[in-house]
Parts: structure tokens; sequence; C-alpha cells
């Protein structure tokens, strides 16, 4: 794909995740204006990158093309939309990377479309190192022509960008990818913990199954770090639980059965408790350990 012409960029809400893909934009020749609701980080960003600060979201978003939000859940995302829809420029495309309901996403696409402009859901997976990589797989739901004008863009930080429907869809795919991976993730705890008590060196275990029918990226990027009991990095506890309770919203919604989830959902609720909410979520190794012990 050929670079994106350089265009005006909002981009709000730079935590773990946006704050690297923030950089990857403004390398990549566009013209970045940063905002985060926490006092100082805007400013911290543009001391180390460049690019401009603006003190609210309806400040950043004038005279830009472009608008990118990565925040942490329904409430946010829609308190940014009440304040820059109002002064959204006819034809801006605004590109969500937030994980959140896939009924705010379609809620907040017809506000949007009211004003002119397009709304693209646009969930990632890939965690920090994604981000920080530029190799973020993205899930898209929304306008095909606004996809298509966007792609170029947020091709800047990742390598894999997907159409995937209708507004929300997006939103649905992400739950799809959470589903699939909250159950890999305690089946690889108890996989390790077994094999640990059993006596086996687990590094081999690990060399041994990455070659086979096991292999998953939960193995090959979280193992060494679950065997260590190291959690201070990553996607949060706290974030992931939030995850799982909009899939089992959604679940419900359509008459979905998902004990699987459920469970695992209560397992990160155990980790919390722990005190466990911001370690990174394969942190439900430490609780496979201590429920052992």
């Amino acid at each position: 794909m050929s670079a994106a012409t350089p265009q005006n960029i909002a981009f709000i809400g730079i935590g773990r995740m946006g704050w690297h893909m923030a950089a990857h934009l403004l390398r990549a020749g566009h013209r970045v204006t940063v905002c985060d609701a926490a006092p100082g980080v805007a400013d911290q960003w543009v001391a180390e990158h460049g690019g401009s600060a603006a003190p609210s979201p309806a400040e950043a978003v004038r005279g830009c093309t472009y608008v990118i939000t990565s925040l942490p859940a329904d409430p946010q995302l829609r308190a940014v939309a009440s304040d820059i829809i109002p002064v959204l420029a006819a034809g801006t495309v605004w590109v969500d990377h937030s994980t959140t309901s896939a009924q705010a996403s379609r809620d907040i696409a017809a506000e949007v479309a009211a004003v002119g402009s397009q709304f693209l859901d646009a969930p990632v997976s890939g965690g920090v190192d994604g981000a920080r990589n530029g190799t973020l797989t993205v899930m898209t739901g929304g306008d095909g022509a606004a996809f298509a004008a966007a792609e170029p863009v947020i091709a800047a930080y990742g390598a894999r960008i997907v159409l995937m429907g209708p507004a929300g869809a997006g939103q649905i795919t992400k739950m799809t990818n959470q589903i699939c991976v909250v159950g890999l993730c305690q089946a690889l705890a108890e996989g390790l913990d077994f094999a640990e008590t059993s006596g086996l060196d687990v590094n081999k275990v690990i060399h041994v199954m990455l070659q086979g029918s096991s292999a998953s990226w939960q193995m090959a990027n979280r193992a060494e770090k679950m065997l260590a009991g190291e959690y201070n990095y990553g996607f949060s506890t706290t974030l992931m639980r939030k995850d799982i309770g909009l899939v089992l919203d959604e679940a419900e919604s359509i008459n979905v059965p998902l004990p699987v989830t459920a469970m695992v959902g209560q397992m990160l609720a155990e980790v919390t408790a722990m005190g466990g909410a911001s370690w990174d979520w394969c942190s439900l190794m430490e609780r496979q350990r201590r429920r052992r012990s």
C-alpha cells in the first residue's frame, strides 16, 4: 500500500496504546494534535515526539480531516462524542480504536453521519507490543468509502486492517477475539502449572508445544513471563474484565451461551481480589499457582 498523503489528525486518548499509535502517525508525516483527559500527558507526548497538544477534544479536532480515539470504555467514548460532534467539519472521518459495546458504536455512527461525517469502529488486537511495533490487527465496522479513505492512515500502525461489515461489526469481531483468547490463556496457565508441578523442564515443554497443534500467540508471547511471575505490563486484568462484560452482555442479547468465557471472567475477578487489577491479565497463572498451594 502506498504511503498516505499527510493529513491533519486529532488523536484523543494517548494511554498505553494510543501513545505509540500517535507516534507512528507523526513519523509517517502526518500533522498530529493530541489530547488526553489525564493532566500533563499530552504535553509529555509532545515533548517526546513533537506535534501539538490541545486542552480539550473539541479544540483538538478543529481543522482536522481525521479524528482517532483510543479510550477505555463506553462512558468516555460517549463523552468525547458529545464534545466533538457539534464541531466536526463535514467529511471528517473518525476512527475509534476503543473496545466498547457494539450499540455505542452504532449510536455514535448515526450521530456522526447526521453532521455529514463518518465514524468507523475499529478495535485492535496485538496489545502494547503491537502498538509499539506498528503491527496491530484492526477490525473495522462502518462505511466502505470511509474505510478506504482511512486505511492508508491506519496503516501507520496497523499490519492487518479489515472491513468486517457495517457499524458495530468491528466491535463484534473484537468480542469474538476475546471469547477465543480468554479460554486459551486459562488453558495455558493450567498446562504450565501441570508441567511445572510434574517436575518437567517447562521451557523445553514450551519449545516442543510451539512446534505442534497447541501453539498460540499467548504461548509464544506470554508463557515465559507467566512462568517467571512477571505481570507488570500489557493489557490489564481490569480492561479484560471490562471486555468480558461487554461480550457477556452482547451474548445475552442474542441468546448465545458462553460458559467458558463467563468462568474466566469470574477467575479474573479473583485475580483482582488478589491485588492484580493492574497486572497483565495473563496473571491468571498467579491465581492457578495460589489455588494449588
